[in-house]
């Protein structure tokens, strides 16, 4: 939908006479690549040896870079132009919608995973791990939160040290299994409670994007 939008927006600008005009990019990838990817904190030792809680480097640099480029406009087109190609385009295709109820069951099923005995447990033990090392942390997510770590264009022997002993007692304690299966199944669980309207929004979904797709054919 966010393809066809984008492809119905240039089409109206050069319909419009503004050959020159170029849209904002979409910003480098940075980071996870899948959903799960840091839900329950990293977990890739090689990246956590050289960068401890920090993206690849590369992967920073270029979306840094891409920051401070940003959009070229050598149209001439004023905003107004581009407004309206906007809503023009907005009439036509779907928003892409991050639908309330989903986003509900994720951010309850995350809250509440963490307060299932198994998951409790993991982390008391994965604390203990942590602290054999003399780090003090209750929940795996305290250190990669730990503000020390916060600088982006930084990343200190310390933070490198603490991300590698945090992987290493996340495996040896199994935390993101024990994690992902506590909050699979309240997931489920809240799936087969909402499951027509899930389905509701899963058809209206299929229909958008049918929708967008014939819209740039």
């Amino acid at each position: 939908m966010s393809s066809a939008r984008d492809t119905l927006i240039d089409t109206c600008m050069r319909d419009a006479g503004h050959e020159a005009w170029v849209p904002a990019p979409d910003l480098p990838e940075l980071g996870g690549r899948t959903l799960v990817d840091w839900r329950y904190g990293i977990h890739d030792a090689g990246l956590a040896a050289e960068r401890g809680y920090h993206p690849a480097a590369a992967e920073q640099k270029a979306y840094d870079e891409a920051m401070q480029i940003g959009a070229v406009d050598k149209s001439g087109a004023d905003q107004g132009k581009v407004e309206a190609c906007a809503r023009q385009a907005d009439g036509t295709v779907p928003a892409p919608r991050h639908e309330d109820l989903a986003q509900q069951i994720s951010g309850s099923s995350f809250a509440e995973s963490q307060r299932d005995p198994a998951v409790v447990r993991a982390f008391a033990e994965w604390s203990a791990c942590m602290a054999t090392a003399g780090y003090q942390y209750q929940r795996p997510m305290d250190a990669s939160d730990d503000a020390a770590f916060s600088d982006p264009a930084h990343v200190a022997a310390k933070e490198i040290a603490t991300a590698k002993t945090d992987i290493a007692c996340r495996e040896a304690h199994q935390v993101a299994r024990i994690w992902f299966d506590a909050e699979t199944r309240l997931q489920q669980k809240a799936i087969k409670a909402n499951h027509v309207a899930l389905e509701k929004i899963r058809a209206d979904n299929q229909s958008s994007a049918r929708a967008a797709a014939k819209a740039v054919q």
